[in-house]
């Protein structure tokens, strides 16, 4: 087929997420032996991470820690929704945590936010790529343009964005695309 890397996703937390992570690892150890490189997306997308308070399938704790997951698998990209909120683990008693990962590891700064999730990816030695996001009209532009910084000065190496891009008329796409691939080639922007 020419296929030059494997892709998958894992929704961590769910129900089969024992399953996938098992079946995933396979698939990409395979894969290496074929040359490939692996891309996995580490989803938190369930009702086991939401709250009365909030919900927490973005929250800087709990994607480091898919996002190490991942890398443990033998990941060679990891694609991740950009941190919006932190706290995951204190509030879902989901995991054993220490209050310095919130004051000394990481801050409320979507960049180090960010950076904390390119840090759990052995130091950045696999890459981040941060999901756009879905389509919500008339910011897509705006918010592109923030992630794509965020990841940029985070340490990150792209950005997705399939739906914010591709559910709009072609020019308004392309725009949108524009802009990313600007900012990434920009030098003036650099890490933080």
């Amino acid at each position: 087929m020419g296929a030059v890397a494997v892709g998958a996703t894992i929704y961590f937390g769910s129900e089969q997420s024992r399953r996938q992570i098992v079946e995933v690892a396979k698939a990409f150890e395979y894969a290496h032996e074929l040359g490939m490189t692996t891309i996995l997306w580490c989803h938190l997308r369930n009702n086991a991470f939401k709250t009365d308070k909030a919900d927490y399938h973005s929250s800087t704790d709990m994607t480091v820690q898919a996002n190490h997951l991942g890398v443990t698998i033998k990941a060679d990209i990891v694609k991740q929704k950009v941190p919006t909120i932190n706290g995951g683990f204190k509030e879902l008693h989901f995991a054993k945590t220490d209050d310095r990962v919130y004051s000394q590891l990481s801050s409320d700064h979507p960049i180090d936010m960010c950076r904390y999730q390119v840090a759990n990816g052995y130091m950045g030695r696999v890459g981040l790529i941060n999901s756009g996001g879905e389509s919500a009209g008339a910011y897509d532009l705006r918010d592109a343009v923030i992630t794509a910084i965020v990841n940029k000065r985070a340490g990150g190496m792209g950005l997705i964005s399939g739906r914010k891009t591709f559910q709009k008329p072609m020019n308004e796409s392309v725009e949108l695309l524009n802009a990313i691939q600007d900012i990434h080639l920009d030098k003036s922007i650099t890490l933080a």
